[in-house]
């Protein structure tokens, strides 16, 4: 809920526990915002480190514990150092790159009186390209026929949406995204491709495979990489708050480092409009996925399919409506076939990609927003992580919807295993009657028992106040198919 709330506001969430057993809880979280780049402040408790009369209870290093997963990690020996450690603290967990930061707060230290006076709060600007690094990327533009523009995870944290939608207007340019930079550009706009939601062989690297140059806005290499480099191969201007971290299959070959949304407003006044750029080839791309996309929108099986799924989601969530998702095969669905309106409109992770952040983030984004309306999708088995939560959800009187897909298994690894020749091995598992479940915490379950009944059960539901959950049976043997064949024979040879 912290680190979501850092997501969708860029200000420091805060988050507190208890010693032992409390602060090791903070690990899976920490690591969530640290590779999630969302600022976040853990504090916690400790027993005295002057005189302990309990021994070694409860103690454990939870600062060497939460280093490696943190930007700063740090013990208060001293009350009057208090104020500066935690202003220090907000502005590591703020400062690109943004991430996660703990500060551990031993007993008898709470106790001292403190006399040091309280510290200002200052903003800081974040500087601007290089000259001479934008004189090389538009060159490359310029001797470029088939470029190509990516929205990363890092244009999301910005106000970038107004550069970026200027540059691909007066440019002409068509863009695809990565799973977290989903909704900067409203992709409904007629030159979005889609999301890279695999590595290759995804829908969208017909075009990928074809550009001769990739603006790459934002990218993270924490995120899933939307595509691999080869050596010989297409080249990548890489736009960014911070420089590129180069392994072997990304490496570009210019780097703009700076505010993203004043060096995108440069490429726009220095590049021209007078380009020779060839968009033929991926007009084509987009029209032939757009039809494959959308070709099972009102699939009539049940248990529903995934892309008859995302489509009534779609339909149900107005443009500013939040979608959080946690992790499991139907992310990816998610990542291809919802097209987001607006930023950070759906929320899903791939950069830790941990199983049980579907709800919370979805409480956390309702606390934000509360005139919005939200959701959370969760798996079975993601869902039953932190599904204690419905609890807090109620008490806090939350109007939230959350969407649990059944299919008694965990689906992800199935396709993994599947994918891989395995026969699959210990997937399987039972579950709790989930309308009963919800009922038990004082929420409201709903079981789908058709795919015509889905949409305006859904609809119902975000109109509710208070929780819902809903059960939806799914099938997932459209995980089976490659994901590519098709298009590769219609599109991918032309």
């Amino acid at each position: 809920m912290a680190a979501t709330y850092g997501r969708l506001t860029g200000k420091t969430g805060v988050c507190l526990s208890t010693l032992g057993p409390g602060a090791t809880n903070f690990v899976t979280a920490a690591a969530y915002a640290q590779l999630g780049a969302m600022p976040m402040l853990m504090i916690s408790g400790q027993k005295p480190v002057k005189s302990r009369k309990q021994g070694q209870f409860q103690i454990v290093d939870v600062v060497g514990l939460t280093r490696p997963l943190t930007k700063l990690s740090s013990q208060i020996v001293n009350g009057n150092t208090i104020l500066s450690l935690v202003r220090e603290a907000f502005r590591v967990s703020r400062e690109e790159r943004p991430g996660a930061v703990y500060l551990e707060l031993p007993e008898d230290i709470a106790a001292e009186d403190a006399s040091q006076d309280l510290f200002d709060s200052s903003s800081v600007r974040i500087p601007h390209a290089d000259t001479e690094s934008l004189v090389q990327a538009v060159s490359l533009l310029t001797e470029a026929k088939r470029p190509l523009l990516l929205i990363g995870a890092g244009a999301n944290r910005k106000r970038t949406q107004e550069a970026l939608e200027k540059f691909i207007n007066e440019t002409g340019i068509y863009f695809f995204g990565t799973q977290m930079g989903m909704g900067v550009v409203d992709e409904r706009h007629d030159r979005f491709l889609g999301t890279a939601a695999l590595s290759d062989k995804d829908y969208v690297h017909c075009a990928i495979e074809r550009s001769d140059l990739i603006i790459n806005v934002g990218h993270d290499v924490v995120e899933k990489p939307p595509f691999f480099m080869e050596k010989g191969g297409k080249k990548v201007i890489h736009v960014n708050f911070i420089t590129a971290q180069v392994d072997n299959v990304y490496f570009p070959q210019v780097e703009v480092i700076g505010d993203i949304a004043t060096t995108i407003n440069r490429l726009s006044e220095s590049i021209g409009k007078d380009l020779a750029w060839d968009n033929d080839y991926f007009s084509r791309v987009k029209v032939d996925v757009e039809k494959y996309l959308t070709n099972k929108d009102d699939d009539s099986r049940f248990p529903i399919v995934p892309q008859r799924l995302v489509a009534d989601v779609r339909r149900a969530m107005p443009s500013d409506g939040i979608v959080c998702l946690d992790n499991g095969i139907y992310k990816v669905w998610f990542a291809r076939n919802y097209k987001a309106h607006q930023p950070n409109t759906l929320l899903l992770d791939n950069a830790l990609a941990t199983m049980g952040a579907g709800l919370p983030s979805a409480m956390g984004a309702k606390m934000v927003f509360p005139d919005r309306k939200v959701m959370a999708v969760c798996g079975d088995g993601g869902f039953m992580i932190n599904s204690q939560e419905l609890e807090t959800a109620v008490r806090l009187g939350l109007n939230l919807v959350v969407l649990i897909l059944r299919d008694n298994a965990y689906g992800m690894v199935k396709w993994k295993q599947t994918g891989m020749g395995f026969e699959t091995f210990g997937l399987d598992y039972g579950n709790p009657d989930f309308v009963g479940y919800a009922q038990s915490y004082g929420a409201r379950g709903v079981r789908v028992e058709s795919v015509e009944s889905f949409l305006p059960t859904l609809e119902e539901a975000l109109n509710n106040k208070g929780v819902t959950v809903i059960e939806l049976p799914v099938d997932y043997s459209e995980n089976e198919k490659t994901l590519i064949e098709e298009l590769e024979q219609k599109t991918c040879l032309l």
